[in-house]
């Protein structure tokens, strides 16, 4: 029931998942408007599909943690009660984040090891993609938050990008290690003696250079630097969409056209779905309020491959080895 489309968005993408992907589905909310929603899909019947009631729903301007109190039946709490439960493997959700976030954490308790949950996202650089974390679920962190976050990062560009030893970066001000602040200045040194890949500060104008496969702050920052990523896109792509329609014609156009489309599909948020949340003893994918049927999609996929290699257990096996203690 969370999106700004939902339920038919996401219920259509989440269905072409369980099409393609022969993935099941748990559709947890409003049973009426959810039945509706299938009964546009002459295939529903034949899929995996299980219609879950839930009672109330989370607005996205609710506060997360006191409406949670107050609405214990809401589709996120009785979704994730689920996977803690074990009768779903993991919890998609493109609703209200801060609610997903709480509410993950309720059900599913934190990894050993780890203080607080990271939201990772996924970006595009000059070479290939790259992992930046945390991008909202935490305002304020200490040094330690930042090593964890790192060793969550590495899991996740392991299993999602294929990237066999990735390379750590840390966002500050400046590339000397004394630039920054003092959470970045004792991060460094900490990321520094630790066992990760490390290699050092990034200023912002590199976040998309591909010096770095995973890049970590803090969630107030990462927010920004993700809302002003969007923001740019959507400005080129305007810009680039006007010059192709009053520049070019012919064969032109249609070169540059198909220019357009690549370039839409190498920045496009959809095409990873989704941010898994870091550091819960549970698989949690969060996505964009704005979802397309295609993100719905290419998140379920993500979270079922992810369920398919432990991803959780090799989160919890990195941090291990890193070994930051709890503050």
């Amino acid at each position: 029931m969370g999106g700004d489309y939902a339920p038919q968005t996401i219920i259509d993408g989440a269905l072409a998942a369980a099409r393609h992907r022969r993935i099941g589905l748990m559709l947890v909310g409003d049973r009426a408007a959810i039945d509706r929603q299938l009964a546009r899909h002459r295939d529903a019947a034949r899929l995996d599909i299980e219609v879950v009631e839930a009672t109330d729903t989370i607005g996205m301007a609710e506060s997360p943690a006191a409406t949670l109190r107050r609405k214990p039946n809401a589709s996120i709490c009785v979704a994730t009660a689920a996977v803690a439960g074990g009768q779903a493997s993991a919890v998609f959700s493109a609703g209200n984040t801060g609610a997903t976030v709480v509410a993950a954490h309720s059900a599913f308790g934190m990894i050993a090891g780890v203080d607080r949950p990271a939201l990772a996202t996924t970006i595009p650089t000059r070479d290939r993609a790259a992992v930046l974390v945390d991008v909202g679920a935490n305002a304020e962190c200490r040094p330690q938050h930042l090593v964890q976050f790192a060793a969550m990062g590495t899991v996740y560009a392991r299993v999602a990008l294929g990237v066999e030893r990735p390379r750590v970066g840390l966002l500050s001000i400046g590339e000397e290690e004394t630039k920054g602040n003092d959470l970045t200045r004792e991060a460094h040194r900490l990321l520094k003696a630790g066992p990760l890949a490390f290699i050092g500060n990034l200023e912002a104008r590199d976040v998309y250079s591909g010096h770095a496969d995973v890049i970590v702050c803090d969630g107030f920052t990462g927010n920004i630097v993700l809302k002003v990523s969007e923001g740019l896109v959507e400005m080129v792509e305007d810009l680039l969409r006007e010059e192709i329609r009053t520049s070019l014609g012919g064969i032109g156009s249609f070169f540059s056209r198909r220019a357009f489309r690549q370039f839409r599909r190498r920045v496009d948020y959809a095409e990873y779905g989704g941010a898994p949340l870091l550091g819960v003893a549970g698989l949690c994918i969060v996505g964009h309020g704005r979802s397309s049927a295609k993100a719905v999609h290419n998140a379920v996929a993500l979270a079922s491959r992810f369920a398919a290699c432990g991803f959780v257990e090799r989160i919890e096996q990195e941090i291990a080895a890193v070994g930051v203690s709890h503050h």
